[in-house]
């Protein structure tokens, strides 16, 4: 398949697609999802907080072997991550009572502040707290975001991901379908996202600590600018 700049637009955010299900954004929030889980395994005790399987994993190994202990600190990540979904629904039911705050604005809030206040949670801190904290951030931005486009999707887990690029890419390849082609390099370029989130997420925290989470909050902040552009650009070809 040529790639052509018409093409590149196409994969990238065709059509009248949100900026939040366009292929830039989506991947800004890969890039977290692969931070945070680096950030809580190398700095945090060893824990994932979106890899819900791997804890689910470990505690029933832990359990089988009777460390009892090591097994309950697998317990609050994935009770935190149920609760963050019920907080994301109901967040996306209910809006927000204020006219200039939707959602999707409020989630990326939420996210932002919690990811701030966790770099001053030191390390001599129980680190089930943190990890717990972060397992809920994660699920509430993996509830509200799942549209790549056309496609379904997760911003902090990759084998979903995998499995659907692999498909695309298999229809690609065989029956040369291009629009398979075009959702393929869609997904490899999230899962490519989340693997340097994760990359940067180890290396950040090994140099500097705790308060590499910081460098997520820069992400979202810029994925908050994206849908405030798209909305003041949308509120002036209302008003010309």
């Amino acid at each position: 398949m040529k790639i052509d700049f018409m093409t590149f637009k196409k994969i990238m955010r065709p059509g009248t697609t949100p900026v939040s299900e366009s292929v830039p954004f989506c991947m800004l929030l890969a890039v977290v999802g692969g931070f945070l889980d680096a950030y809580t395994f190398v700095g945090r005790g060893g824990v994932f907080c979106n890899a819900q399987t791997g804890n689910i994993v470990l505690l029933g190994v832990y359990l089988s072997t009777g460390r009892w202990q090591l097994a309950l600190d697998h317990v609050p990540p994935i009770l935190a991550f149920v609760l963050g979904v019920f907080l994301a629904e109901a967040i996306k039911r209910n809006e927000s009572p204020l006219h200039y705050l939707d959602w999707k604005r409020i989630i990326l809030l939420i996210e932002t502040l919690v990811l701030f206040i966790i770099g001053f949670i030191p390390l001599s801190a129980p680190n089930m707290i943190v990890t717990a904290t972060v397992s809920l951030v994660a699920s509430i931005q993996v509830s509200s975001f799942r549209k790549l486009v056309d496609s379904q999707f997760n911003t902090t887990m990759s084998t979903g991901n995998l499995r659907s690029a692999s498909q695309a890419l298999y229809l690609a390849v065989t029956q040369k379908d291009e629009d398979a082609a075009i959702r393929s390099i869609r997904y490899f370029a999230v899962i490519f996202s989340f693997f340097s989130g994760a990359l940067a997420g180890g290396i950040i925290t090994s140099r500097i600590g705790i308060k590499a989470i910081w460098s997520t909050i820069v992400l979202l902040i810029y994925a908050a600018v994206l849908i405030d552009m798209e909305e003041h650009r949308e509120k002036k070809i209302q008003n010309d």
